[in-house]
């Protein structure tokens, strides 16, 4: 069988350090070459090139200014297809005939932490963008898009902006705005997108949204009023 295999081995050998400069050594099965490995310290060092990469938001620095969003056009409610042939009732609806009932929570700064009414709050201002884009029918898609571009942090820190600068809110809801705000954020995907300062005030927005939702729900449908949203259609 070593008689066989002898040949194969020099060809291999041979074929090797005519290709490539290197010679097996049939002795010790060891690939050796054929030329001198030492150092040339004469010949030019290699500049190590850095690579610029672009800097992730790591939650303490913001990233790059976005351009500033349109409220007004996000909740835009015409179609260029359909047009609208509904009103908008003159006064406030209420808003436990169209959404689930609240908990019955006296205090729910005393039970629940800051995190935990933003958890609520998100569903709840998702509920009332898809309201708000229900009438007039659109298609599946058309609803998505527009109702994916109102429950971005970038929309919803745009929001929290309308109502700090206008005379809406309370002292005490202002207070809410402040303690969700102060949350801890984490570094989830959103907040490397958004960058932390955007996350927390969006967070900030859901937090009244969720406590208002417990404790006034006619407040909260007032609220959400003033920032554009419809909250009841008359066909």
């Amino acid at each position: 069988m070593a008689a066989t295999v002898k040949p194969y081995i020099n060809y291999f050998s041979s074929s090797c350090h005519l290709l490539s400069g290197y010679s097996c050594s049939s002795c010790h099965g060891r690939v050796v070459a054929s030329w001198s490995l030492r150092r040339n310290t004469d010949a030019p060092k290699r500049i190590k090139i850095v690579r610029k990469r672009l800097l992730i938001n790591d939650g303490k620095s913001e990233p790059i200014a976005k351009p500033k969003i349109d409220i007004t056009q996000l909740l835009e409610r015409s179609s260029h297809d359909q047009p609208v042939s509904g009103t908008l009732p003159a006064i406030h609806s209420d808003c436990q005939t169209w959404l689930p009932p609240a908990p019955n929570v006296a205090k729910p700064r005393s039970i629940y932490n800051a995190a935990t009414l933003a958890y609520l709050g998100d569903c709840i201002y998702e509920l009332y963008a898809r309201r708000h884009f229900f009438f007039p029918p659109l298609s599946i898609n058309e609803y998505n898009r527009r109702v994916m571009a109102l429950v971005c942090c970038e929309a919803q820190e745009a929001l929290l902006n309308k109502l700090l600068e206008g005379e809406f809110l309370s002292e005490e809801e202002r207070d809410i705005i402040r303690w969700g705000k102060n949350r801890d954020s984490g570094k989830t995907r959103t907040v490397r997108r958004a960058g932390a300062a955007v996350y927390n005030r969006a967070s900030s927005l859901e937090t009244l949204v969720g406590y208002l939702y417990l404790t006034n729900g006619n407040r909260l449908d007032a609220l959400m009023r003033s920032l554009g949203f419809c909250t009841n259609i008359v066909a």
